[in-house]
């Protein structure tokens, strides 16, 4: 288990849009540019293995990513990687720099985000009949499939933050939801876009 102690200033970066990656969860990445490949295995040698994940905000980056441990990997016979990331801590970016290696890293602080190395959160604000329901029918408007029993006995932060990675919003809302400061706020974040999702397909029924 990484502690606050085990974390470092400097993290190497993996910008890709519409990719959340959340403490404690698992974000799948399928690697294989010549860079990436590079910052894989140089992350690989390391004790803590991290990869710091980050969205791009134009030419430049989002203040704020959340670094992976990579916890699973497999090689294809073409020399590319199919890699999981299990979140670890949130970060604020404080600087990028280059280096002597292809890819870059990334100047970072942590203190923001203590709980992030803790015990799992819960909701106890979250009405969960109603937030299911809401879901049912934003995977309808979407035309997602689940298993919806799993969906009902998950612990509070699974379901949300699972939730908060599958589900195809925009980068910028992927943003928002990596921003949101509690478990509660992520889930009301996640609400209101779908209820957003909902009313816009419901908006545009009625224009035509």
């Amino acid at each position: 288990m990484i502690t606050a102690a085990d974390l470092p200033d400097t993290v190497p970066i993996f910008p890709l849009a519409g990719a959340l990656l959340l403490p404690r969860g698992r974000l799948p990445l399928h690697i294989f540019e010549p860079r990436y490949l590079a910052m894989f295995e140089d992350a690989l040698k390391t004790r803590e293995r991290l990869i710091g994940m980050v969205q791009p905000q134009g030419e430049a980056l989002h203040g704020i990513g959340c670094a992976g441990r990579i916890t699973s990997f497999t090689e294809t016979e073409d020399g590319r990687y199919m890699v999981t990331l299990t979140g670890v801590s949130r970060f604020r970016l404080i600087g990028v720099q280059d280096g002597f290696t292809p890819y870059k890293y990334a100047r970072v602080n942590w203190t923001c985000f203590d709980r992030d190395l803790g015990k799992p959160e819960r909701d106890p604000r979250m009405k969960r009949p109603a937030f299911l329901d809401l879901l049912a029918r934003y995977f309808a408007l979407e035309e997602l499939q689940s298993d919806w029993e799993s969906l009902k006995e998950a612990e509070d932060e699974l379901l949300i933050n699972a939730l908060a990675t599958l589900c195809p919003f925009g980068p910028e809302d992927k943003q928002a939801l990596l921003e949101a400061p509690s478990l509660t706020t992520r889930r009301e974040t996640l609400e209101a876009l779908m209820e957003i999702a909902l009313r816009s397909r419901e908006g545009d029924e009625t224009l035509q």
